[in-house]
């Protein structure tokens, strides 16, 4: 950038200079760039064919999702098309110890860290239960105000600081959310304390309908991190194994004590917003025949193919099970009774406050009519 001191540099001493590292392993074509540079989990075959699988359970999720809400079954849904493997990809590196603080296109990670895709459906049927998740206990609830979750990431992970364990908090934020305070002050608070958090960024190009272009002046959206005094990387959010060696990386050093990183996955929004949203309105033209060149799943069976561990049939085979894996569980939300009006106010206490008494004793009554 252009400094208005350019003609005073002889005056000028520098004191302090920063870069931002960009990772990738394979390209759309699923080949690696690097032929002395490939990852380890390239021979790790059984593992690329789970989180294969696993990227197409949230494409399948996502599209029965939308089928739910246009037919009134369930409220607004934000699916993840085009950047599953962001999601899967550092979803797969937590333990079971770790803590995940997801946002609203959070299923992908959600998923892996053992949370059941009927809680997915039931929190945006509007279903308080749905938070209430049976195997990940200390996760947080999916956050819809913008870049909360990030707070809330830092909030945990001073409290696992001051407990001494080793454990990582990991927490994602679409790059329009690094606009707000939130993010910045939970980046500060995380450099200044140390503190074990990862950071993931999806650069999905779009938030709601601002582009990249317009939403900062970066050049990145890494670098926010710099500033803070945190560790950052951008890497191809549509490579998988570029995902996993950063956030792999990443999660050792915040469980260690070495401090938090920030990690700017790029991949682009293959759908729309949110069941609420027309992306045709705003995108400009050729935007997803490109995109759709270079999305993730496509680009890991073009690698499995090459290594004659992927076929036709194969793709068969997963695509009619996890169709019935996701109407399974789609069966569980639709038939589970609905919640009686008055449950809104019970998990938000340990004990209600007197002031909202009268009004959970209303709900109760008009729930009785």
């Amino acid at each position: 950038m252009d400094s208005v001191y350019k003609e005073e540099k002889d005056i000028l001493n520098t004191v302090a200079q920063f870069e931002v590292k960009y990772l990738q392993y394979m390209n759309a074509a699923g080949e690696f760039i690097n032929k002395d540079n490939i990852p380890a989990l390239a021979e790790d075959i059984d593992k690329l064919k789970k989180l294969y699988r696993d990227m197409w359970q949230i494409r399948i999720l996502d599209q029965k999702a939308y089928a739910l809400q246009r037919t009134g079954k369930m409220g607004t849904y934000p699916a993840a098309t085009g950047q599953e493997a962001i999601g899967v990809g550092f979803g797969s590196v937590m333990t079971k110890e770790d803590v995940l603080v997801p946002y609203y296109r959070g299923q992908g990670s959600m998923i892996q860290h053992g949370i059941l895709m009927e809680e997915i459906l039931l929190y945006w049927g509007g279903d308080e239960r749905g938070s209430n998740f049976k195997n990940a206990k200390e996760d947080f609830p999916i956050a819809v105000p913008i870049a909360t979750q990030s707070l809330h990431a830092t909030g945990v992970a001073m409290a696992i600081k001051l407990r001494k364990q080793n454990r990582a908090v990991f927490t994602e934020i679409g790059e329009g959310g690094t606009s707000q305070g939130d993010f910045y002050e939970a980046l500060n608070l995380a450099g200044v304390w140390n503190l074990g958090v990862v950071f993931v960024i999806n650069n999905n190009q779009w938030a709601i309908s601002v582009p990249s272009e317009i939403q900062t002046n970066c050049e990145t959206y890494a670098q926010k991190a710099i500033a803070a005094g945190i560790d950052c990387i951008q890497v191809d959010g549509n490579d998988i194994f570029a995902v996993i060696d950063a956030t792999e990386k990443a999660a050792e050093k915040a469980r260690n004590g070495g401090g938090s990183t920030v990690i700017e996955c790029i991949s682009l929004r293959l759908c729309d917003h949110t069941t609420a949203d027309d992306a045709s309105r705003y995108r400009p033209e050729g935007e997803l025949d490109e995109g759709w060149k270079n999305e993730p799943l496509a680009r890991l069976r073009k690698y499995l193919e090459s290594k004659n561990a992927w076929s036709e049939s194969d793709e068969e085979t997963m695509q009619a099970e996890l169709a019935k894996e996701v109407q399974e569980a789609v069966d569980t939300y639709v038939n589970t009774p609905v919640d009686k009006p008055e449950a809104m106010f019970d998990n938000l206490y340990a004990e209600l406050p007197e002031r909202t008494l009268a009004q959970r004793e209303l709900a109760i009554a008009r729930g009785a009519k």
